[in-house]
């Protein structure tokens, strides 16, 4: 038996799913101790290793950066609200409603669970459902290279995307 499906139906279901929810939660199981990935986040020498080629400084509670993104010529301004060493990073994007909470989760010495969560989608953008799963499609690329980088020493991957 085939069915039919009717988009109009799928899409106001996602609708109604983000619109309960309004954030995007993305968590990978990386093979290292939470203190490695945490430094690998606010440290300007590693974060281009998986993520933006450079951040202008090391990140700080209070504090604005400008994250760098050479291959593809942009940058990208962040304001850190609040950080717990080797357990939590919450910043915002400069000039967007959206934040972004890294928490970081050990489960032993050598393994961590590292969920991000970024708020802050609005539920009446006509481009809502689009914005989502562009985010979460970024967020799990970064967090493959991340992956890359701290378990295997590759740190080429975030080169790759292609839009």
């Amino acid at each position: 038996m085939s069915r039919k499906c009717d988009y109009d139906t799928v899409d106001a279901a996602i609708r109604k799913r983000v619109e309960e929810c309004m954030n995007n939660l993305t968590k990978f199981q990386i093979n290292r101790p939470a203190h490695e990935v945490f430094e690998a986040f606010v440290d300007p020498a590693k974060i281009g290793n998986f993520w933006f080629s450079s951040s202008s400084a090391r990140w700080e509670e209070g504090k604005n950066f400008t994250l760098i993104y050479d291959i593809y010529n942009a940058e990208v301004g962040i304001t850190v609200h609040e950080i717990e060493v080797n357990k939590r990073i919450f910043f915002q994007w400069a000039g967007e409603e959206n934040t972004v909470t890294i928490t970081l989760k050990e489960l032993d010495e050598a393994t961590t669970i590292i969920e991000v969560n970024e708020e802050g989608f609005q539920e009446n953008d006509p481009a809502l459902v689009q914005k989502m799963v562009d985010n979460k499609e970024g967020w799990v690329y970064v967090l493959c290279c991340l992956k890359g980088y701290l378990e295997h020493g590759i740190h080429t991957l975030r080169e790759g995307l292609v839009r």
